[in-house]
């Protein structure tokens, strides 16, 4: 196969591996996990997108809708229903597909030796930004690094609480949920029913994909509504 991934990046590319995988597939569907219905409906896919592809590559049918036509076909054979990318799905949960199979494919083979994303143990680090009216603009850094921007890596994501008062409650339980966020710089948007100006602390955790969660960050805290924001 000229193509040892998926999906290919390059027009050309992906043709032949269309071209290998509707080969297979329409020969022996049921080995891959599939059907007969399945593997005919993307040999239709395959067929359009090679057309309009000899069409878009010729210099003498090169034109502006040639290209775009191309490029339709090539999203409907990637991502259409019946597609490349439902059809490969199906075929890499498919528990007769060997690993064999998947390089006759043209497929990534798992990774079975991936180690676990160990619990994190280190707390963000939060930074309130700003606040404009009920919008509290927030950073979190990776304690362990400072040159991190971004999350630490291996972990999915952040849990941020919040509490009103003059000062954050010791007991976790008295914390509320805010959000969860796969991002670093983000916004947190106060409920109504808090008071402008009131004192509202923020603080968050890591998690993993197991949902493992860090201890929970220092809290930082803003005025609603008062614009800038205050650190604790």
């Amino acid at each position: 196969m000229p193509v040892p991934v998926f999906p290919p990046k390059k027009d050309a590319d992906l043709l032949a591996w269309s071209k290998n995988f509707d080969t297979r597939i329409t020969a022996t569907p049921t080995s891959f996990g599939l059907d007969a219905a399945q593997a005919t409906a993307y040999h239709a896919l395959h067929a359009v997108y090679a057309a309009a592809y000899a069409l878009a590559k010729n210099p003498n049918t090169n034109s502006k809708a040639n290209v775009n036509a191309k490029n339709i076909a090539r999203e409907n054979l990637m991502y259409g229903s019946g597609g490349a990318r439902e059809l490969v799905n199906i075929v890499q949960a498919h528990p007769g597909t060997t690993d064999e199979m998947r390089s006759q494919l043209g497929l990534p083979q798992p990774d079975r030796h991936r180690s676990p994303i160990a619990a994190p143990t280190t707390a963000p680090d939060i930074s309130i930004i700003s606040t404009i009216g009920r919008t509290i603009n927030v950073r979190l850094y990776d304690q362990d690094s400072t040159e991190n921007r971004g999350k630490p890596v291996g972990l999915q994501g952040a849990t941020i609480l919040y509490n009103v008062g003059d000062s954050p409650p010791a007991d976790s339980a008295l914390w509320y949920f805010a959000l969860n966020t796969s991002k670093t710089v983000f916004d947190v948007e106060i409920p109504a029913v808090i008071e402008a100006g009131s004192k509202i602390w923020l603080a968050a955790f890591w998690f993993n994909a197991r949902k493992e969660a860090s201890p929970l960050s220092s809290p930082e805290y803003a005025r609603v509504g008062d614009g800038l924001a205050i650190a604790a």
